[in-house]
């Protein structure tokens, strides 16, 4: 595991917890510039985030908020966003308010450099890293990489089968796994599928003659597509009664690894709510340089490669 977490995992650890309770120990911090976290409880009308540890009030300046508000590159938004959520900081210097009393003053700015400096500079395409998911949009989805820095998976590389919005994947805050797809001009992007098993390891989990549950992804005159798990789908015999979107109850009538289908029959259907689980992952940690999704013997070959 990275010494660089995503924000919000480092806040509830004993160390984190045994520095920012103790006057004596922020000094310690302050010297070594450890990254600790805190959560921010206001956001002044200069957006400056305001914080409190252990009875020391703590002081975030603006200009140190973020990696980019100092230049303008970012926007003050990604300040204001953090109050009632933990933020990384190192401690630049503990001094006195205007009635004498202990203020630390803290750079988030700073703990996202040497993350960056340690951390995600080192990272290269096909490395597996843990994540943090911060923001859901249509396109994809937005996950804190270590220190609040965010990367961006976009939706086709969260799961082999398709979805309209990665809310049917995901939550916000939800801790995942990552590939590290590419990087370009100091952006990264993620993916996310190559994690959740091959198509021979999900089939798997499935026997002939079962009836299970699968969504409805897509109708069509021949028939209908259905999500056995993200990295699964068979096609279903046509049936009247089905629509994108519904959950259905299908029995599985056969399962053909060399040509990669799954035939089966819807039973019934039923309303879909979503409830994004903790995903499956059958790799969750260390470097992928290829990941092969089709089977040794099918007609086709589906593979993502990350070799630079």
């Amino acid at each position: 595991m990275s010494l660089f977490l995503p924000e919000g995992n480092l806040i509830n650890t004993e160390e984190n917890q045994s520095y920012i309770n103790n006057p004596d120990k922020l000094r310690e911090a302050c010297a070594k510039q450890k990254i600790l976290e805190a959560k921010a409880v206001v956001c002044d009308c200069e957006h400056n985030l305001h914080l409190n540890l252990g009875g020391v009030r703590a002081i975030i300046p603006r200009e140190e908020g973020a990696i980019g508000i100092r230049e303008g590159t970012v926007r003050d938004i990604a300040v204001i966003s953090r109050v009632n959520r933990p933020v990384c900081f190192v401690i630049t210097d503990i001094t006195t308010d205007s009635s004498g009393a202990p203020l630390a003053v803290l750079s988030r700015e700073k703990a996202q450099k040497k993350c960056f400096n340690n951390y995600i500079d080192t990272l290269i395409a096909g490395d597996i890293v843990d994540a943090k998911v911060t923001r859901l949009e249509s396109f994809g989805v937005f996950a804190d990489i270590g220190c609040g820095i965010a990367a961006l998976m976009p939706i086709d590389r969260i799961s082999v089968s398709r979805i309209e919005h990665p809310r049917e994947r995901f939550t916000v805050g939800m801790n995942i796994k990552a590939v590290i797809n590419t990087i370009e001009n100091g952006r990264i992007s993620l993916s996310h599928k190559e994690l959740l098993g091959t198509w021979r390891q999900n089939a798997e989990m499935f026997s002939t003659g079962e009836t299970v549950t699968g969504i409805i992804r897509s109708v069509e005159s021949y028939g209908s597509f259905v999500e056995l798990a993200p990295n699964l789908a068979g096609l279903a015999e046509p049936n009247p009664i089905v629509e994108k979107g519904m959950q259905a109850s299908v029995f599985i009538k056969n399962i053909i690894p060399n040509k990669m289908k799954i035939k089966l029959i819807v039973i019934d259907t039923f309303a879909y709510n979503y409830a994004p689980k903790q995903p499956k992952y059958f790799i969750s940690g260390g470097h992928m340089e290829r990941f092969v999704y089709s089977p040794e013997d099918s007609d086709k070959l589906v593979v993502s490669e990350f070799s630079e």
